[in-house]
């Protein structure tokens, strides 16, 4: 065997099988690595940059950044329009109509502590369902595959395998349907993930993530002179933080600081990009849910998934094998069918439905 032989040999054999659909892969891969990304990005500007710098007068620059990051700051939502120099020094942030113990016209903004942390733990939200599935799965389909996956080069060295896979699925017919049943459960929990994530940053963020979006793009097309950013009112960039402590004769003394978060800047982009991606995944899931209860109902939608790689004579016998096979068995076919070439698979194709027109 040369050496290009063997690279291809091996290369087929450790390719893993593909278990899954693209929409399925939607949300473990993609929606994984969006949120990874966010997370990174958000820690790294912890390590490299300065998330929060306050101005409070008399008090050290370190002890008030340090005060104010870790009690959270405050803005006020009645001071968030009106002209900035006029009205406000900036939108929230103004002074307060009571004094600072007594004041309900304010919103703690505590969030950009647990952003990292949460985004995290999105991340990990979303690849629990293809946990879950290949925790059932069990690599039965590498199993069941191994040595057929990947281009055929040589299709008489295959053979051998393709009969043993053969033989596999009709000996074990009608026993596959709960294997299908799980796979399919855990596409209804990427759905019901990817709701359950909307309302958990709607609740993570005070209630405003739902509307963020529409918000945003509402403000883009609003005159410059009257509108006020929706992104400033979630993740405003400038706070005020109240800082206490004694004087020398043990007065209890408030020190108003004004403190910029710069964090914030990457956040409002960052929910802004999750709002869209949510939107867009659960309307595509929801879809994708329609699509796979036609799959169940209607039979000859089995047999169009399952005939679009077949070519030829191939095809002719492969309305015939559908008709008997049991939806389970439907369901392993057409991951195996994901798992081969366009040869292999015909071949197959050909010596399972000889064995149920025989059968």
């Amino acid at each position: 065997m040369c050496s290009s032989d063997l690279l291809i040999k091996v290369r087929s054999r450790g390719a893993k099988a593909d278990i899954d659909s693209n929409f399925f892969k939607l949300h473990y891969r993609t929606s994984c690595s969006i949120l990874f990304i966010c997370c990174l990005l958000v820690t790294a500007n912890d390590l490299i940059g300065s998330p929060i710098d306050c101005i409070g007068g008399s008090i050290p620059d370190n002890v008030l950044n340090t005060y104010c990051w870790i009690t959270s700051t405050f803005s006020v939502p009645s001071k968030q329009d009106g002209i900035v120099g006029t009205h406000h020094a900036y939108p929230g942030v103004a002074p307060l109509s009571k004094p600072i113990h007594q004041d309900d016209d304010k919103v703690y903004h505590a969030y950009y502590q647990w952003v990292p942390f949460v985004l995290f733990l999105q991340g990990v939200m979303f690849y629990l369902p293809h946990f879950i599935w290949k925790i059932f799965e069990d690599k039965k389909l590498d199993r069941i595959t191994t040595g057929l996956r990947g281009k055929t080069f040589d299709k008489e060295a295959r053979r051998d395998g393709c009969e043993a896979l053969v033989k596999y699925l009709w000996e074990t017919r009608g026993m596959h349907n709960a294997y299908a049943i799980k796979y399919y459960l855990c596409d209804v929990l990427n759905f019901v993930n990817v709701i359950g994530q909307m309302y958990f940053v709607d609740k993570f963020l005070g209630g405003v993530f739902m509307t963020y979006g529409t918000e945003v793009f509402n403000w883009v097309n609003e005159n410059d002179e009257t509108r006020t950013d929706p992104m400033i009112k979630v993740f405003p960039r400038l706070t005020k933080c109240t800082f206490y402590n004694y004087g020398s004769s043990g007065t209890l003394q408030a020190h108003d600081a004004l403190c910029v978060l710069a964090l914030n800047i990457i956040n409002e982009k960052i929910y802004l990009t999750l709002w869209l991606w949510f939107i867009v995944l659960a309307i595509l899931t929801s879809v994708y849910l329609v699509y796979l209860l036609a799959i169940i109902t209607l039979p000859s939608l089995r047999k169009a998934v399952v005939v679009r790689k077949a070519l030829g004579d191939a095809k002719d016998k492969t309305y015939h094998m559908v008709d008997k096979a049991a939806f389970g068995d439907w369901f392993l076919l057409y991951l195996v069918s994901r798992n081969m070439d366009t040869i292999m698979y015909n071949f197959f194709i050909e010596e399972l439905a000889e064995k149920y027109k025989s059968g």
